[in-house]
């Protein structure tokens, strides 16, 4: 770390859907959905194989590596 850098500064990897993704450490399962534009979506997020309910998502660290799986509800008939 750069005398410069700040612990907010730092970033991680994480996995989203199998794909490497650069975020902000102290990043949260619910500021992923508005960087990929779901926040007003139903989707359900898993983040290393365990589901986590949406009213949890803004309290839900995401860590170094940390694999998250977003799916998309999709209706239809």
């Amino acid at each position: 770390m750069s005398h410069n850098e700040t612990q907010t500064e730092r970033s991680m990897i994480i996995f989203v859907n199998g794909q490497e993704t650069q975020v902000s450490s102290g990043h949260t399962a619910h500021d992923l959905l508005l960087d990929l534009g779901f926040e007003k979506r139903p989707v359900a997020v898993e983040v290393n194989k365990e589901v986590i309910p949406r009213a949890l998502l803004p309290d839900r660290l995401l860590r170094e590596h940390d694999q998250i799986e977003v799916v998309t509800l999709v209706g239809g008939g």
